[in-house]
């Protein structure tokens, strides 16, 4: 595995073909209130890219015209809150997406685990370490475990939707698993606009 550390932006020469992993890390889970501190990409070739951002910097003119891109696929976990996050502090109107934690809820209705560790752990067979998962990514000195952990987040992303892809279509939902991902840009709006807990399409 590489790593490569980059402040403030990504560097213009660097591709991600036609689908890059995306993840975040922040100071909490509110985006509206706790900043967001780095991003971490990977073309699903070994190597990450991560990018910090020190407070109040948040203009990456080359990081939000790939998360921009129609022509790129951003693979996530849980999209809903990175999606808001980059947003929210770059600008980035993401449309092109696909969610491992929504294609293994509508996927793998025999578990109610959805965790990014449980699918690794179970569609691929590897464990992945959370012990870094609860710290301070404001700090300016990243630690090594730090850095290792935020890069493993986005690592297995592409196996994940080659593996989580098989189901669906076998199980018949590809179509709804892809409407959901058109949807979620939506939802994060209404996240982003005050109803993050309200379904407002319940009675």
């Amino acid at each position: 595995m590489n790593i490569d550390l980059h402040i403030g932006d990504l560097p213009d020469h660097i591709s991600f073909g036609t689908s890059v992993a995306v993840d975040t890390e922040t100071m909490g889970l509110n985006p509206l209130r706790d900043r967001l501190c780095l991003v971490q990409l990977s073309a699903g070739d070994g190597n990450a890219h991560l990018v910090r951002f020190n407070a109040g910097e948040y203009a990456a003119p080359n990081l939000t015209r790939l998360l921009n891109d129609p022509d790129v696929t951003k693979l996530f976990h849980f999209g809903r809150f990175d999606i808001a996050v980059l947003k929210h502090y770059l600008g980035a109107d993401i449309t092109a997406l696909y969610c491992t934690k929504i294609a293994s809820r509508l996927v793998r209705t025999y578990t109610d685990r959805h965790g990014l560790r449980d699918l690794v752990k179970d569609l691929l067979g590897h464990d992945l370490s959370k012990q870094q998962q609860s710290s301070d990514w404001g700090d300016p000195g990243l630690s090594e475990a730090q850095l290792k952990y935020a890069a493993s987040d986005v690592l297995h992303l592409h196996a994940l939707r080659n593996r989580l892809d098989e189901m669906l279509a076998r199980e018949g939902r590809t179509e709804i698993a892809r409407a959901c991902f058109a949807f979620l840009p939506k939802r994060v709006e209404l996240d982003l606009l005050g109803w993050p807990d309200m379904d407002i399409f319940s009675h």
